[in-house]
Order: structure tokens, then C-alpha cells, then sequence
């Protein structure tokens, strides 16, 4: 079963996802050229499934409302418009069919004809799991590692090069299940390729902006169903690490979960970790952004990471706290003016950490999900690189449960979601990079069970009005009570300091042991 999400004349038809740059049918030299993404349903039926009556082959839409000033070039990144560079149409599924092809179902359907409601995957705490289910996750994550994703390949070079002179085939590889989850990071917020040596780094198509949460929520879901699909199990959940624990000790950083210290080198996972071995792709950016390249899923070297130990930074040497999310829940309003890392009062700038916890925009604070990430001290802590540590789908799986308990409060709707004005690919409507077929953040700003997930988490309840009124008068009479038995006590030890005076201005010549006071 495939899983891929895909957007029709701005209404929301989800499909089953996959985090992904572009289908292996459509890595060819006739599919680049001709600008189509449409491939034969199942590789065998009819294009899109059209004959069948599950899809058809369609314009893709690419909104233009204005972006904010955060990035000042025109016309010369692949990810502006996307996938226009790459491709213009692509299958749009009906009903309930999904999938690029239209092979498969939308989420929360199952069944030939996608018509059998599927029950909710249950994300939870990885420490609450039996033995049996933290195993068959941690077992199935480190399969991804080396299978090789049976339906999607990226580009390792840029754009511009995609096709070389004479070529009988696209410059696309293949790559893991895993890293391609890695690589869809790294590819979301590399820099744009001016020239050799020469980058703009002012650009980022999944932080800093309205589009972080619903664009990570996104990159998870496609993980999700990758390994649901690669386990043979529809019931397969993702897990969340509980961050907000305080302190400086990374509960979840054992070897029998996701990798405790090296003694050799505390930079290193244990050896008996079985993520020790596993290599980082998308490291070299520098080295990308001289060379005009992308990353091509190289293996570059061993995970690192050594938590709360960054002795030049004192602040992020500790894990946020419980009272950090409570607080975070209160924030109000979803995002604000300018829609990026210096927003005051957002929730979403708030809960990705570049305001204190209560919303209020601070230079150089960093809370939360940013605080979780530097916190881990290596490559879990360089956005480009992160998602190479197989913590960071843990810590982002807890970040989007924090952002589903805050929709339920908050009763959000897309109104809610800046329409224009946001940084580059964070407007409301906007193509998130480099999901293909495309899908926006309208599609994805709804509650977590339209996509057949939830969490079995319980955060603190928030005060209603009565609780508060409650609470208050409950103060109130602490503090009367408090201030009434000090009024005393001043009174008593007024009286004893006077009688204890008088004696003291007895004569010492007389017998003191019938002094009876009381200091």
C-alpha cells in the first residue's frame, strides 16, 4: 500500500503520505521533459487509474499570494513554486483513493475500494511500551535504515543538472527508507545554489515559520506509514520522547532504546547500541553549496551526540521543564506578525523555541523543541543533519502532540493560519518542499485522527472560568488566614518583649531563676 498526500483546486483531499521528492515512475528522461507526473495505476493500469475511476491526470495548483521579506531572490531556487521546476501535473485521486498513482487510500481507509474505515494508530511514550513493542519499533526503525524505499528516489545534483548533455536518464539515486526521511530534511532547508562557493543562507521551507508544525507533522506521517508498510503491520506507531522531563539526564539515551555514551568517546552511541553503526548523510553543506551539489545519501560518517554537554552553553545544558508545556499551551494565538523567529505571542514560535515559554520573544532564548535538540549536543543539534539521529523522530513526534493538544483547546480552524506574508513556503496555501504530489498546510492544520493517528498522552487540563474564580478566592483566604495569624503573633510578641524587658530591668543582685519568659 502506498501513501502519498496530494491537493485538488484548493480542497483538502488527503490521501495516504509519503515523505518523499518524486516517485521512481517518474524519474525518467520522458517524465522531466514533458513536465508530468502521471504514472500508470499499479504500473500496469490505466494513467492514474482514469479508466478505473480512481483518478485523474490534473494541473497541479501553485498559489501565488506574497511571502515575507525574509527572502529577497526571484526565480532562482527549485523549491520557489513548488514543483514547478520539475513538474506541472500530476494523478488527483477521487473518493477515497490515494497514493501517486492512485493505488492506494487516504488515510483512516483500508480495502480494495477504500472504502473500510481503518482504527486510529495510537502514538505513546516509548518508556510506557512493553518490552515486546518498544523492540518491534526500535527493530523495524533500523530495518529502514538499509532497505531501500521501493518507491521514491531524489535528485543528487542541482536542478540546473538534472539532465546532463547526451543523458538517457535523470540524475535521480536511490535511497533507504530512512535517509530518505533525512534527505527530505536536509533538502527543506539547504541553501540556494548561486554559483560555485557562492549560497544565500536566508532561506528555511520548514522552520522559523507558520509551516514548522504542519510541515513536520507531514515529514512524521510519511515515516509512519513508510514503516507500517515495511512491518506488514497497519497498526505500526511512531512513539514519543517525553523532553520536557528537566534535569540533564536523557532518559530515552540507553543502549537498549536509542543509544547510550561511548565510554571511549562520549560523543559516540555505546557499541552495544544498534544505531551505533549508523552512518550521517547530508553533512557537508559547505561543501554542497562550492561544489553547486545536493546531497546524494554519502555516508559521512558516525552519529554524534553527547547530552547537556556543551560547557560553552550553559542554557541548554538541561532539558525543558513539565511547566515549560504548560505554559506553552496558554499561548493564544497560533502565530503572529512577522510570521517568523522573532514572533511575539505564537504559539508555534513559542512551542519551536525562540521565545521564552509564556510567548514572549526573547533574543536568544531557546526553549522547548530547540532546546531539546541543542540539548542532545552533536548532530541531533544541526538542523541540516538532524534527522540522521533517530531521536529526532521521537522528539518531533512529542513536538506534534504538543501542537495536537494545543488545536483541541484552541478550537482552530485555517483561519487562523497566515494566508500570505509568511517566510517563504510557510504561507497557508503554499506546496511544502519537496512533498510530492504536493500537499499545503491547509491540508494538514487539522485534528491528528483525519490522518488515522492519536496520542495516548495526558497533559495538565487548563483552568476553566469557574476553576479560576475558585482558585482565587482560594488564595485569597490562605493569604487573609496567613495575615490574620501574623496580627497575633505581633500582638503576643509584643506583650512577651514588654515582660521579658521588665525583668531584664530587675536587679542582678536578685534571683533570676524565678524569672519565668520565653524568648
Amino acid at each position: 500500500v502506498k501513501y502519498v498526500c496530494t491537493t485538488a483546486f484548493g480542497i483538502m483531499v488527503l490521501t495516504q503520505c509519503v515523505a518523499a521528492q518524486f516517485p521512481r515512475a517518474c524519474a525518467t528522461l520522458e517524465a522531466i521533459k514533458s513536465h508530468q507526473c502521471c504514472p500508470l495505476l499499479g504500473g500496469t493500469g490505466s494513467r492514474c487509474g482514469e479508466v478505473e475511476g480512481r483518478g485523474i491526470c490534473s494541473d497541479i495548483t501553485i498559489k501565488d499570494r506574497p511571502h515575507g521579506e525574509q527572502y529577497v531572490l526571484v526565480g532562482v531556487d527549485d523549491r520557489e513554486r513548488w514543483p514547478e521546476r520539475f513538474f506541472n501535473r500530476s494523478c488527483v485521486c477521487n473518493d477515497n483513493f490515494g497514493s501517486f498513482d492512485c493505488s492506494g487510500c487516504k488515510p483512516g481507509w483500508q480495502g480494495a475500494d477504500c472504502d473500510v474505515a481503518r482504527p486510529l494508530v495510537i502514538r505513546q511514550n516509548i518508556l510506557n511500551m512493553t518490552e515486546e513493542e518498544r523492540e518491534k519499533f526500535l527493530s523495524v526503525l533500523h530495518l529502514s535504515k538499509t532497505t531501500p524505499h521501493p518507491d521514491y528516489v531524489v535528485a543528487q545534483d542541482h536542478y540546473r543538472n538534472l539532465v546532463s548533455e547526451n543523458a538517457t536518464e535523470p540524475n535521480f539515486s536511490n535511497i533507504s527508507i530512512y535517509d530518505l526521511f533525512v534527505w527530505v530534511h536536509y533538502y527543506s532547508v539547504r541553501d540556494t545554489l548561486l554559483a560555485p562557493g557562492q549560497a544565500y543562507t536566508a532561506i528555511d521551507f520548514s522552520h522559523e515559520g507558520p509551516a514548522f508544525l504542519t510541515w513536520h507533522r507531514m515529514h512524521l506521517f510519511g515515516l509512519e506509514t513508510d514503516l507500517q508498510v515495511l512491518s506488514g503491520d497497519p497498526t505500526f506507531a511512531i512513539p514519543y520522547w517525553d523532553f520536557a522531563i528537566g534535569g540533564t539526564a536523557c532518559d530515552v539515551c540507553t543502549d537498549d532504546i536509542l543509544g547510550g555514551q561511548n565510554p571511549e568517546d562520549l560523543t559516540l552511541l555505546g557499541p552495544n547500541s544498534r544505531f551505533a553503526d549508523w552512518e550521517v548523510i547530508c553533512l557537508s553543506i559547505d561543501w554542497f553549496d562550492d561544489n553547486l551539489k545536493l546531497c546524494n545519501g554519502t555516508f559521512e560518517g558516525p552519529i554524534r551526540r553527547k547530552p547537556g554537554g556543551n560547557i560553552d552553553r550553559p542554557a541548554v545544558q538541561t532539558l525543558p521543564r513539565p511547566q515549560d508545556v504548560t505554559d506553552c499551551l496558554q499561548v493564544q494565538q497560533y502565530d503572529s506578525f512577522p510570521f517568523f523567529s522573532n514572533s511575539e505571542n505564537s504559539f508555534r514560535n513559542t512551542l519551536e523555541g525562540y521565545s521564552k515559554t509564556n510567548g514572549e520573544f526573547d533574543v536568544g532564548v531557546r526553549t522547548l523543541h530547540n532546546l531539546a535538540h541543542l540539548f542532545l549536543n552533536g548532530t541531533g543539534g544541526m538542523t541540516h543533519a538532524s534527522a540522521n539521529d533517530p531521536i529526532f523522530v521521537l522528539l518531533h513526534t512529542f513536538t506534534d502532540a504538543i501542537f495536537e493538544e494545543w488545536m483541541k483547546r484552541s478550537n482552530v480552524t485555517v483561519a487562523d493560519f497566515p494566508e500570505e506574508g509568511a517566510p517563504i513556503g510557510h504561507n497557508l496555501d503554499y506546496n511544502l518542499v519537496p512533498f510530492f504530489p504536493p500537499v499545503s498546510s491547509r491540508d494538514l492544520f487539522v485534528p491528528s485522527q483525519q490522518f488515522g493517528y492519536s496520542y495516548a498522552v495526558q497533559f495538565p487540563e487548563p483552568f476553566t472560568l469557574e476553576e479560576t474564580f475558585s482558585i482565587t478566592w482560594a488564595v485569597f483566604g490562605v493569604a487573609a488566614l496567613v495575615g490574620l495569624n501574623a496580627a497575633v503573633g505581633l500582638i503576643v510578641w509584643s506583650v512577651r518583649y514588654r515582660e521579658r524587658k521588665r525583668y531584664e530591668n530587675i536587679s542582678i543582685d536578685q534571683d533570676i531563676s524565678v524569672i519565668h519568659y520565653t524568648v
